[in-house]
Formats: C-alpha cells, structure tokens, sequence
C-alpha cells in the first residue's frame, strides 16, 4: 500500500508498535519509531503508519520529546483545521454544563481526554488560565484560543504553561495575557456554597485544584455525618492544606476544629483570608488553627503531643514526576500516611491522596496498605477518591489517571 504523506510528514512504526494504537492510546513513543519520512517541525501534523503502511492516526510530532508524537485522531477522513479544532473545544466545553449549578470555576479542556493533547484550559469565574504544554497545541494556538473564548464568552485568558514541561518539548518559555484585560490579582470562585480567592498568577496548577471538588464534597458530607451520629464536632487534621480548601469545607459542615499545616505562608496567608470570606473568624464558634511548617515534622509532633483526630486529610503535591523517582515517591507517601494514621481516633477517617501520575492506582494502594500494616491500626477501605467530572480519564490511557484517593475508616 503506498504512503500518503501529510503535510508535515509521515511517521512508520516498528513492527508490533501499532497495538497501542490500535487500542487508542493516545501516546507514540520515540522508541515505537522505525522511521519518519520528511522533516516534520515541531508541533506539525503527520499521519502514522504500521509497520504495513496502514493508516493508523494523525498526530502532532514532537522531535525532541520522548513522547515523540500525540495522535489527534484516528480517522484518516478527518481534516485537522481551525474547524476540526473549535468542534473539540465546544463538546468540551459542552460536556461541563452541568457543573455550573453548583460553582463557577471548572476544566473546561483537559489535554488527552478531551482530544487535544497538551491543553489544559480552567474556567475562574469570568476569565480563562490555560496551560499550552505540546507542540502540536502550540502550533494551533490562536485557533483554540479563538474557539475557547468564542466557546465560554470569556475575554480575557491568562497563560500558565509549565516552562519545565515546553522546555523538554522543545518549546520556549510561555505565560501571561493571551487575550483581552489583565486578570485581578486574586479571582473569586465558589464550589457548593464554599467562597474561595484564587490567585492564578501564581497560584499551584492554574491557581487551585480544582480536581478535589468532588472530595472536598465528600469531606463535608462526612463530617455532617459524623455530627448527626455523635452530637458533636469532630477534630480535623488538614495536612498540605494549600489555601484552604478542605479545611473551609470540613469547618462550614459543622467541625469544631480544623488544624491546617502547610508549608507555604503565601499559602495560609490566602487560607485565612478564605476562612474570612466564609465567615469563619473573629467570633466564629469553629476553632481554625494555621500552621506553617513541614508536615513530616509536624505530623511527629503532634504523635508525640498524643493528639487525636476524627478526621485526617493528606493531600501531597506531587512527590514523583516520573518512574525514576517512584522508589523515593513510595517512601514519602507511607512515612506521611503512618504519622496520619496514627493520629487517628477509634472510627476516624483518613483521606489521603496522590496526585503522582507515576503512582499507579494498585502501588498507592499497596503504599497505604504497608502503612497501614506497619501502624498496627485496622482499618477499612470504605471507599475510593479521585478528580471530578471535568478532569476525565481515557479507559485507553490510564496514565491520565493521576489523581487517585482512599478512604479508610479506623475500626
């Protein structure tokens, strides 16, 4: 069968690397490479061929990455244009209508899962933040912005693309004001009757983690619960609170104290100030405590002190960026998952989470599981967290999968 080149190329698989796609795996790896005929730039279109010059997808190239192309589709029908583009960013779009009932701030775009590898784009209020991290994105930038905000009705989108990640993507550095007016200093959003301020300058991610929304629910529900069944308050412990997020959904239940540790004062600085807005200061019968510190320290400290919890929350960053530091990765989760254990009164509940795309699903499992082990505490695993709706994961791509959660209850 003859090769029908693309306008940037063609790409041949080894013989046998064509199952991936065939599975529709998102992902061609420079390895799965037998030969690339033409000179594609990067970020240009090629059509991906098996070892039998049979079509297989079209992709983005990436020469100097070790993801070396992203498939956009996998109909050789299909015209990868400006129209092709706006339909995927307006079924994205499409598919969050319903979460606005209930906050104003959400993903509206999120890379792989959505068609467009290497976009992330979130909904502040009335401003979008992107985060432009492939090459084949990059190429069609001003095309998806157009479809974005055409999409959404937003003016003004904020740049907030990783330097780290287009560096190794061969791309130069990016951020700032794509479109329209400079965004505020501090955004406001709401989540379930929850008021947050959310600076996506500078804030982690695009400003917030916007993932945790359905934990964050699910932590409040608990804690009404847990107030019905005992009469009373419980004690939380938020650890790696950022600005606050579960410890304004666990104190607004009903908990009668909240005990937030992180190690960033900007941080907390935003936490106070988003307990304020909540209307949980000065005269507010919760008792909120921040504590800027080193959760590892922290979390001995309060074992040594011999305090007690009902509730403990571990929401790390990302302790492992790929396979190599996964060994180091595991270290950390079970060290801070034993110090949260521990703290845990008979029937309290640990939340704990990782956000490691590295951290397979069954491995975080495993790493709580030998905490749980090494702690002599039994417990049940009552049930599973993760992202919500708007940050889907491809059955076909589990990597994309990286936010993963356990609820385990002390018996």
């Amino acid at each position: 069968m003859a090769t029908t080149t693309a306008a940037g190329g063609s790409v041949l698989l080894k013989a046998g690397k064509e199952k991936s796609l065939q599975r529709r795996h998102p992902w061609i790896y420079a390895t799965a490479i037998a030969q690339v005929i033409g000179t594609p730039a990067n970020g240009a279109l090629v059509d991906v061929r098996g070892s039998d010059r049979r079509f297989l997808a079209w992709a983005a190239y990436s020469p100097g990455s070790a993801i070396r192309a992203r498939c956009w589709s996998y109909r050789e029908a299909d015209v990868i244009d400006a129209d092709w583009l706006g339909e995927r960013v307006r079924s994205a779009v499409a598919r969050r209508l319903g979460l606005w009932v209930s906050t104003n701030a959400a993903r509206l775009v999120f890379g792989e899962a959505d068609g467009l590898p290497g976009l992330v784009a979130d909904r502040y209020d009335d401003m979008l933040v992107v985060q432009i991290q492939a090459p084949g994105v990059d190429s069609h930038r001003e095309a998806l912005l157009d479809a974005l905000c055409a999409a959404t009705g937003c003016a003004t989108v904020f740049d907030r693309s990783d330097a780290a990640l287009r560096t190794r993507e061969g791309l130069p550095a990016s951020g700032g004001v794509l479109r329209g007016p400079a965004p505020l200093e501090v955004v406001r959003i709401h989540e379930h009757g929850v008021q947050y301020a959310v600076d996506i300058r500078r804030g982690h991610k695009t400003g917030f983690y916007l993932d945790q929304r359905d934990s964050r629910r699910a932590l409040a529900d608990l804690v009404r619960d847990f107030v019905q069944r005992h009469g009373r308050g419980p004690r939380v412990l938020n650890c790696f609170c950022y600005t606050g997020g579960f410890s304004l959904a666990a104190a607004l239940a009903g908990a009668a104290e909240v005990i937030s540790v992180d190690s960033s004062a900007d941080a907390l600085a935003l936490a106070r100030g988003n307990a304020e807005l909540n209307g949980l200061a000065g005269e507010s019968p919760q008792a909120l405590h921040w504590v800027c510190g080193d959760v590892f320290e922290q979390l001995r400290q309060l074992r040594d002190q011999g305090e007690r919890f009902d509730f403990v929350i571990l929401d790390p960053p990302k302790f492992a960026t790929n396979q190599h530091q996964v060994d180091r990765a595991a270290r950390a989760y079970k060290d801070i998952n034993l110090g949260g254990l521990r703290l845990l009164q008979p029937g309290g509940s640990l939340l704990s989470f990782s956000c490691s795309g590295a951290i397979e699903v069954d491995l975080f499992q495993k790493i709580v599981a030998s905490a749980v082990i090494d702690s002599g505490i039994d417990c049940y695993l009552r049930g599973r967290l993760g992202a919500g709706l708007d940050h889907p994961t491809l059955v076909t791509q589990p990597e994309g999968e990286y936010l993963k959660g356990l609820l385990l209850e002390r018996t």
